[in-house]
């Protein structure tokens, strides 16, 4: 699978995923940030399901229409929740098309939204 990880979500979700075997990059890897559009635009141009914990994306998608090839939210996730949330989602989802999902994690809900 192909990952965007947005600077705020975090190194170390993005090193576990390439640890997975994911293909991975980094939003902090290609300059200052750009704001959430055009990462969202790179996310999508890419190919790569967006690993953000901003809430901001979901307005981007309802409100603009912007296209993507997958959301991953992780609002309300501790730092240190990140990797086991992921895992979950992956073992759940995993099998899907991801690029067609929006998925947001509240707490300790995972809430999926397909696009």
């Amino acid at each position: 699978m192909r990952f965007l990880i947005d600077r705020c979500a975090g190194r170390r979700l993005a090193h576990w995923l390439r640890a997975q075997g994911h293909d991975v990059d980094e939003a902090q890897h290609r300059g200052p940030d750009p704001g959430d559009a055009v990462l969202l635009g790179w996310a999508t141009g890419d190919g790569r399901v967006l690993v953000t914990i901003d809430t901001d994306f979901g307005a981007l998608l309802r409100l603009r229409g912007q296209a993507h090839a997958g959301l991953i939210r992780l609002p309300d996730v501790p730092a240190g929740a990140r990797i086991s949330l992921m895992e979950q989602i992956l073992e759940r989802h995993g099998s899907e098309d991801l690029t067609r999902l929006v998925i947001t994690v509240k707490g300790s809900r995972i809430r999926v939204s397909r696009s």
